[in-house]
């Protein structure tokens, strides 16, 4: 009992030091050029289960007032190792 106590101890601490990466994906359109207006939109999701997302291209347009988007960057930063994860978008454009 105790060694099953000490392994789960140490899956824990494991997963509490690994590090938090972040992911950054940057899309642009063929032959556009960054705009100037930047809109961006998030969300987090705790555990796979909790969480609001609409951190797509087009709520982040929206929030920035873009009707055209010239480039998109995406970025997935995790935490706990995928305990938590929240997504950021951020578009440029006219």
């Amino acid at each position: 009992m105790k060694k099953a106590i000490l392994i789960v101890a140490l899956a824990i601490v494991a997963i509490a030091l690994m590090g938090c990466p972040s992911i950054n994906q940057p899309v642009a359109a063929a032959g556009a050029t960054v705009g100037t207006k930047t809109g961006q939109a998030s969300g987090k999701i705790i555990l796979g289960i909790f969480g609001n997302v609409d951190a797509g291209s087009l709520a982040a347009a929206k929030a920035g007032g873009i009707s055209k988007i010239a480039t998109v960057d995406t970025k997935v930063s995790l935490f706990l190792g995928g305990l938590a994860i929240t997504f950021t978008t951020t578009v440029t454009g006219e």
